[in-house]
Order: structure tokens, then sequence, then C-alpha cells
């Protein structure tokens, strides 16, 4: 009989431990809202464990005869095929998917009233890992700090300001262990490609390679892959680097964002794309509006440039 894939959702299992034993809980969907003893729910959690998820699968090993009752087929090893139940759960919207060569992390708004972050690896090879269950432990590490880690981006992407020193920090030339590197312009557009590229490589839990950022950079420029030389990936990778805002990870010709990094690629691209570029559009009223709705800033500069106009004609230094 061929490989048969099962599953097991952690989520329920956690519910159906706590209805055996008694624990009130609040559901949300498939997970749970609130619990009379969190305590006792995250024990049952870490309890999951190799040994008991291979004692639960093993009472579903071998009774394919289970698939019979609705098709009507007998069923048996020797049966060729694969035989699964899937459920699907309305009301549930994806918000956020982040891919990692067979991985992914997967963020949803339960019902209007939870954030819910999953991370599924399927492949543990990708991570360098076995697919015994004792690598267990080894993964769900790897998938918590994942999980962390987008958070930990979602929560500085609210709150990344930075100093007018550390502006100048990066906006200026500098000279690093020798080495002169010139300021990131936030006019220049190949400057935001690169601070759009980190954003979209920061996840990256193996950090990014020359090859990867060229991919990006060009992408991000609408450029064709061969109009984004290897040497330019090198220059914008040693500028970067040089500025703090990636490091080579030890052993390896990989990079990794660094946390000043984080802060200002977000910061650069959120001032870009939501201050300057509307601002800018709204100042001339060129942004697209509802019917009848006049722009606040493009209003108000009116009538600033009006106001002007009257103290000069009062003044009498109205031009010839």
């Amino acid at each position: 009989m061929p490989p048969v894939a099962r599953s097991l959702n952690g989520h329920e299992y956690v519910k159906r431990q706590l209805a055996k034993a008694g624990i009130p809980f609040e559901a949300l969907d498939n997970e749970l809202l609130a619990c009379a003893d969190p305590a006792r729910a995250q024990r049952i959690l870490d309890d999951l464990n190799e040994e008991t998820i291979a004692a639960l699968v093993a009472k579903w090993l071998g009774r394919p005869e289970k698939v019979s009752l609705i098709f009507n087929r007998r069923i048996t090893k020797r049966t060729p095929g694969s035989f699964h139940t899937r459920v699907i759960t309305q009301g549930v919207i994806p918000s956020l998917h982040v891919g990692y060569k067979s991985s992914k992390i997967k963020q949803t708004f339960k019902e209007g009233r939870a954030l819910r972050t999953e991370t599924t690896i399927n492949n543990t090879h990708d991570f360098g890992v076995g697919r015994n269950l004792n690598n267990l432990p080894a993964l769900r590490a790897i998938g918590f700090a994942a999980n962390r880690r987008l958070l930990v981006v979602e929560t500085l992407s609210q709150d990344c300001l930075l100093s007018e020193e550390v502006f100048d920090q990066f906006t200026q030339p500098q000279v690093v262990g020798g080495q002169r590197t010139p300021g990131l312009h936030l006019d220049d557009p190949r400057v935001l490609a690169l601070f759009a590229a980190l954003c979209l490589l920061l996840t990256l839990p193996e950090g990014f390679g020359h090859a990867g950022m060229r991919t990006w950079m060009a992408q991000a420029l609408g450029l064709p892959l061969a109009a984004y030389s290897p040497g330019r990936v090198t220059y914008d990778l040693r500028r970067l680097r040089l500025h703090g805002l990636i490091e080579r990870i030890p052993q390896s010709h990989r990079y990794r964002v660094t946390d000043a990094g984080l802060r200002v690629a977000l910061f650069f691209t959120k001032v870009h794309s939501r201050i300057l570029r509307p601002g800018l559009s709204q100042l001339f009223d060129g942004c697209p509006k509802a019917p009848n709705q006049p722009i606040a800033i493009a209003t108000a500069m009116n009538r600033l440039q009006q106001a002007l106009a009257d103290l000069f004609e009062q003044a009498k230094l109205a031009p010839a």
C-alpha cells in the first residue's frame, strides 16, 4: 500500500483534552479564544511530543475501511491510490502568506477577533533537519522562531521612527574601517529598491545571497536581469553592509538584515509610499478622490496661497 499522509491539528487536540478534563474554554473556529486554565492548556500542547503523535497516528493506520463507508467500495492494503478526508471551514480569510522553499507562514484574522500566525514546514530538509519524529523539538523551535520573527517585523513596522542622528548616519556618506561609502538618498530609485528588497528578504531564515538580491532588485527596478549586473549587486551589498543595514553570516557568502536595517528599510519605504508620493500628488490636486470631495492638503495650500496674496496686496507688495 502506498504511503498515506496523516495530519494532526494541535488546536483540536488541546480542545478535546480540555473537554475530557472538564476545563471550560471558548472556541474561536478551530482554535482557543479563552480558557479557564491557560497554564494547563499550554502543558497539554507542550506534551504533544513525538511519542504522543506516534501513538495518535497509530490509531488511524491500517483503517482504510472507513473510506468504504462513504463510497461503498471495499479497500484493502493492495488498493492503489491515496485516501484522505478534507474539512473546509468557512469564514477564514487568509491575510498574509510568506513562503520559503516548501514551507510557509500563513496569517489569518479569525472571525474578526484574533490574529493567527501559523508556520507549516512541508519539507524538513529545507532546514537541514531529518524527517523522523525525534526531530520534532528542532522543528518546533524553527517554527516558533519564524513566527516570532514575523511578529517582531510587524510590530516594528508600526514603530520605526528614526532620530535625526540615525537618519544622517544612513543618508550621508560614511567612512567605515577606512572604506568610504556614499549616502543612501531617499530620492534615488535604486536606493528605494534596495530598501524594498530588504523588506522582502528579511524573513528568510537562512538569509539571502548575491543571486537572490540580484533577482529581487531587477524586479523592483523593472529591469531585465541582464541589466542589473553582478557588479552592481556587489556594489549595493557593500554599501548596505558598510552602513550597517546587513551583515554577512559567518562562514558563508550569505547575508541577513540587521535590526537597524529592518527599521531603516521599513521607515524609508513607508515614508516614500505613504507620505511623499501621495502627499506630492495631493499638493497639486492630482490624487484620485471621491466626487465633490476636495483634497485637504491641496485645499489648505490654495487657502495659504490666497492668504499670502491678500497679505501682499494689503501691504502693497503685489508683483507688478
